[in-house]
Parts: C-alpha cells; structure tokens; sequence
C-alpha cells in the first residue's frame, strides 16, 4: 500500500506560480516512477508530468512543456510540481499518482497504481 497527500494548490493570477508537494508513505519511494495528472471540470484526468525513482528522467505533456518542472526528494519521500507562467487554462485538480512497475515514465491514467486526494488550482485571468 502506498499513501500519497498532495498540497500546495490554491487560487493564483495568470502569469503567477505555485509549488504543489506530494508526501509518500507506506512502500519504498525511491523504487517507483511518480507522476502528476490534473482534471478539470467537465474533463477527462490527463497527464502532466513524471518522474523516474531516481530522478534521472522526466517526461512531460506537450502543454506544459517549459512552464512545469516535476522533481523529488527520495530522503523525504515527496514529489513536486513546480508550476510557472501559469495560465487559466491550467485550473484543475492536481492528483499525484505512483506507479509501482518500473516501466519507465508511462503516462496513463490506468498506468498507475496509487493516487492522492488531490489538490485544487484557480488561474484566474
């Protein structure tokens, strides 16, 4: 079992950033690709970012490419988004997910294993 709470959402301007964090537990965290997906209202969940168990590669959507950078830190068990140059078109909820196969940054949302709560992001305009 793997447990993952998302924070850092909230209501910004465009052109404004936010950092959104990821806290594991429950499963060895450095051993399992992260990723960050997002759900607007009205949508289907889509990929945003992910992140290999060491770090060493990343994958990101086309739409976020340059604006959105996902790290993580293994001794602290947590995963982050770093959201710049954010646009309204970026309001949804942020859900992190872990993907326990080791199939290296896969992006579907039935790819993963394990998902957060979620967090909510408000650009508005």
């Amino acid at each position: 079992q793997v447990q993952l709470v998302e924070s850092g959402g909230g209501l910004v301007q465009a052109g404004a950033s936010l950092r959104l964090s990821c806290a594991a537990s429950g499963h060895t965290f450095s051993s399992y690709t992260m990723g960050w997906f997002r759900q607007a209202p009205g949508k289907e969940r889509e990929f945003v970012a992910a992140i290999s168990w060491g770090g060493g590669s990343t994958r990101y959507a086309d739409s976020v490419k340059g604006r959105f950078t996902i790290s993580r830190d293994n001794a602290k068990n947590t995963v982050y988004l770093q959201m710049n140059s954010l646009k309204p078109e970026d309001t949804a909820a942020y859900y992190c997910a872990a993907d326990l196969t080791r199939i290296l940054l896969r992006i579907g949302v039935h790819d993963y294993d394990y998902w957060g709560q979620g967090t909510q992001v408000t650009v508005s305009s």
